[in-house]
């Protein structure tokens, strides 16, 4: 391995010559506390910053075993050592002077959520962390000499200040590590009572606005009903009071802008941990929670939606059904089927986004228009079964009808953002009234044998959800295929654009990221004609886990991915549209 005094060498050897002299810089090199690695160098000042990554080991990093040995504390010291060095980077961004992006430092920019992102890995031989910078040059002349400010002086302050134990505030450190094992705690203790999710006292659910995700200064702190209200003995903070909601059907009722589509989307979220501060830090949900609606225009392929939809008029059989342009009755039909095959305890529905004719039918339309002429079973009447036969709960937020109300175990009232248990006064109320259908016939899951077809390159249509018929082969060229993303709402494999706009509980668009290389590897490595979706999700999640994002990413990983949850992962193989 070359020594640091090497680069400073060959740094002076390229000073002032044409940009694509910087490529001779590649490679790895020791320096005092770490090795830098230069793994890909941008084409010109203009294009994407150059790829580099550092490797430190425990040793030199020197931080308490305890803080990185379970998974969920490795992550959220993962997260706080990416969130420190971002603030470092901020403080000597673009002060190496020149062109383009000259002078940039940056690496991930996390949000409010904790992830395992492969910006920083925490493994058994140390600390690798990647990040960008932007190579210095005027026009296409090398400016070497900036270079080596980012090189020998900004970034090793950097991550000395971020990567040295004894650099950084323990107290701090501390505190994310017990942050870590309280929400872990409040994880098993859902298990463990019952419950599908808690609302910690105290929590400030509303957001900032529509565009940050920050909590919103002056807002109502949530306050459980003294019904719901659970009491945990947290490992570090000790005793926490919430609202803890049991198994079964739960429906959030109350006047508009009372808050309860923003308790719902505080449970959506709570799928994962939050850092100290956002709010929601103590607002945890089953991790396999799902957030369902209507999505217009979506791509099905080959899914057992006849637990709702039968008798179509076209005769198509919903038992194996496809469409490239879903309904919105369609697309909420198949997302829960989906949903199910990827092992999802929790439905979360909010009325306002759902397809209204798949939620409910009142008495008078069914008078109208009668039962055997409509081939939709509304989830209103399946949605006990759900729970009864399939062990899968239900929180779901409803204003417009009240026949939820007779199929409900818990029904909360949102007024002016503060919840009141009104089940008990309601259930009597039903009594004064004749009730609706709650439950319809033939209840029967369906058995999941899709498979993921295996074909050429996306461009040519590689893969098909199909009933066990594949064929073999790969990329003609034998090059993996062209991944271009867009943000948290899309990605395209080639020419192939898979659209997740409405995949609500994607979190960051570095997960969007990871989903396109999770697609491309599943397509070009696992897919056979025989494995089926869950297998192909299995795989995945055990690469992953064990073998890291190497297999994923080609000849080097970048920085700018996060792991999504197995729902999300499902979410994308169903809307690949191949």
């Amino acid at each position: 391995m070359k020594r640091s005094q090497d680069l400073a060498v060959m740094l002076k050897a390229i000073d002032r010559k044409g940009y694509p002299a910087y490529k001779s810089l590649a490679g790895a090199y020791q320096f005092d506390d770490y090795i830098l690695s230069i793994d890909h160098v941008q084409g010109d000042p203009f294009a994407s910053p150059s790829s580099l990554h550092v490797e430190i080991s425990h040793k030199t990093a020197g931080f308490p075993e305890q803080y990185y040995k379970k998974d969920h504390c490795r992550v959220a010291l993962e997260d706080h050592l990416t969130r420190r060095l971002s603030s470092c980077f901020s403080d000597c961004n673009f002060k190496a002077k020149g062109s383009g992006k000259s002078g940039l430092l940056s690496i991930s920019r996390c949000g409010q959520e904790i992830l395992s992102r492969s910006a920083c890995e925490i493994t058994e031989k140390g600390i690798t962390v990647r990040f960008h910078v932007g190579f210095p040059a005027f026009g296409r002349t090398i400016q070497a000499g900036e270079l080596e400010k980012i090189l020998f002086d900004f970034l090793p302050r950097s991550i000395h200040d971020s990567f040295l134990y004894k650099r950084l505030n323990a107290k701090e450190v501390e505190q994310v590590f017990f942050l870590a094992e309280d929400q872990e705690y409040i994880r098993s203790c859902l298990k463990e009572r019952g419950l599908v999710a808690f609302v910690a006292d105290g929590s400030i659910l509303p957001r900032k606005s529509g565009i940050s995700d920050l909590p919103m200064a002056g807002s109502v702190p949530f306050s459980s009903p003294d019904s719901l209200k659970v009491c945990l003995d947290l490992p570090h903070k000790g005793r926490l009071e919430g609202m803890g909601l049991k198994k079964g059907i739960s429906l959030i009722v109350g006047g508009g802008y009372h808050g309860k589509s923003t308790l719902l989307e505080a449970l959506q979220t709570g799928v994962y941990n939050h850092i100290a501060g956002d709010g929601r830090e103590y607002v945890i949900t089953d991790s396999s929670a799902l957030k369902l609606r209507a999505e217009d225009g979506r791509s099905i392929k080959n899914v057992d939606i006849s637990l709702f939809i039968n008798d179509l008029p076209n005769g198509r059989d919903t038992r194996c059904f496809s469409t490239p342009d879903a309904s919105g009755s369609t697309s909420q039909a198949a997302g829960i089927i989906e949903g199910i095959e990827a092992g999802t305890k929790l439905f979360l529905i909010d009325e306002d986004t759902s397809a209204t004719n798949f939620m409910v039918r009142d008495d008078f339309m069914q008078q109208v228009i009668s039962r055997e002429k409509e081939p939709i079973t509304p989830f209103l009447e399946r949605a006990l079964d759900l729970y009864e036969k399939a062990d899968i709960s239900t929180i779901l937020v409803a204003g417009s009808s009240g026949a939820f109300f007779y199929i409900a175990h818990t029904i909360i009232q949102m007024d002016c953002y503060r919840p009141v248990d009104i089940t008990d006064r309601v259930k009597s109320m039903c009594q004064d009234h004749s009730a609706p259908r709650v439950r319809a016939e033939h209840f029967l899951l369906p058995d999941f044998k899709r498979v993921l077809k295996t074909g050429s390159a996306p461009s040519a249509h590689p893969a098909d959800m199909s009933r066990g018929r594949g064929r073999n082969g790969g990329r003609r060229d034998g090059q993996p295929a062209k991944i271009k993303t867009f943000g948290r709402d899309s990605f395209s494999l080639n020419k192939e654009t898979v659209d997740l706009r409405y995949v609500e509980q994607l979190a960051d668009p570095e997960q969007t990221a990871a989903l396109a290389h999770l697609l491309r590897y599943a397509l070009e490595n696992i897919s056979d004609g025989r494995k089926s979706v869950r297998q192909t999700v299995d795989i995945l999640e055990k690469t992953l886990l064990e073998k890291g994002w190497d297999p994923f990413c080609g000849s080097y990983v970048p920085c700018g991915l996060a792991v999504p949850r197995r729902q999300e992962i499902f979410a994308c193989l169903n809307r690949f549209r191949g």
